[in-house]
């Protein structure tokens, strides 16, 4: 059979790495775009066999040099995403005008596959610039190229994610843990693994014009989710639901950092319930399974934030 050829945006990512090992491992040549490839090669290299991965690197959107790449490849991956604007219109640029031109391109080379990844449930709101432009790129995606598959995710999760390590450093380190809206916001948490694992079977099958919610085995408020991160770092600290305005406030100080805990925009996200829309099959309408739940998935890689440190494990062990 002959090896096929994935061209892969997106790979540095804690989605991108896991993909690039899973589809390494069976027999799938991967060409990874990267905007520096002094940087990301340390990286990636490790997680592909030799002969199995090139690395291009691409600084800007240039529309010749990526129709080179897609035209030479079978499958197109996009995983690229932001979660905070470092200037202004970049959610639109990347999550809406960088799909559409990927799409549009896979259309006219009419490749077997293009896959992206957006986010669960940004058609139900209405006022975040950052759920605004993925459901666009989303629209514009399905009229360009009709046989892809967008794949939306709930809040994606791992010992190099972003949000529970990220978390437990800021209960580790305050006394105080603010509640946004309570601390009511619903979401279906899934695990690094069994989201890539969905994608990879899901790019093995004979899915086209697909638009799959990927969700894990548990509904948790974000307030389960910050007692389960309490437990498992073994901290006691207050959850203090916060008035909507004082939370406003602190978001628009916070989103002057070159690494917001929280911006204006995601205040405004939080609104609203990350679970299952039914508007599209999940992956349990496909038999796709995620196994994997939070409170045992964190407590793999929590110790790191206990007291102790990686010394804390042996109190595990005994």
């Amino acid at each position: 059979m002959k090896q096929k050829e994935i061209l892969l945006f997106g790979a540095t990512g804690q989605i991108g790495r896991n993909l690039l090992r899973i589809l390494c491992q069976n027999n799938y040549k991967i060409t990874a775009v990267t905007r520096n490839i002094h940087r990301a090669g340390y990286i990636l290299k490790t997680q592909a066999n030799p002969g199995y991965l090139n690395l291009v690197e691409l600084k800007s959107f240039q529309i010749e040099k990526i129709e080179d790449l897609v035209k030479n490849c079978s499958i197109c991956i996009n995983l690229i995403g932001i979660l905070h604007e470092r200037k202004k219109n970049q959610f639109k640029t990347i999550h809406t005008d960088f799909p559409d031109m990927l799409s549009k391109i896979a259309s006219k080379y009419n490749i077997e596959k293009f896959i992206h990844l957006s986010s669960l449930a940004v058609e139900n709101v209405k006022d975040s610039d950052y759920a605004l432009s993925k459901a666009e790129g989303e629209k514009k995606i399905k009229n360009n190229f009709k046989k892809s598959i967008i794949i939306k995710p709930s809040i994606v999760y791992s010992v190099d994610d972003k949000f529970s390590t990220k978390f437990m450093t800021l209960i580790s380190r305050l006394p105080v843990i603010p509640l946004y809206y309570n601390g009511n916001t619903k979401f279906r948490p899934i695990h690094v693994t069994d989201l890539v694992n969905i994608i990879f079977s899901i790019l093995e099958s004979n899915n086209q014009n697909l638009t799959l919610e990927c969700i894990g085995p548990e509904t948790l408020s974000f307030k389960d989710i910050l007692k389960n991160l309490l437990l498992s770092i073994k901290k006691k600290r207050v959850l203090l639901p916060l008035p909507l305005p004082i939370a406003s406030l602190t978001a628009k100080m916070l989103q002057i950092l070159p690494n917001p805990l929280l911006t204006e925009d995601q205040l405004k996200l939080l609104k609203y319930d990350n679970i299952a829309t039914g508007f599209h099959k999940t992956n349990y309408d496909l038999n796709l399974q995620a196994k994997k739940t939070f409170k045992t998935e964190i407590d793999k890689y929590s110790y790191n934030w206990r007291t102790g440190g990686q010394f804390n494990k042996i109190n595990d062990i005994n």
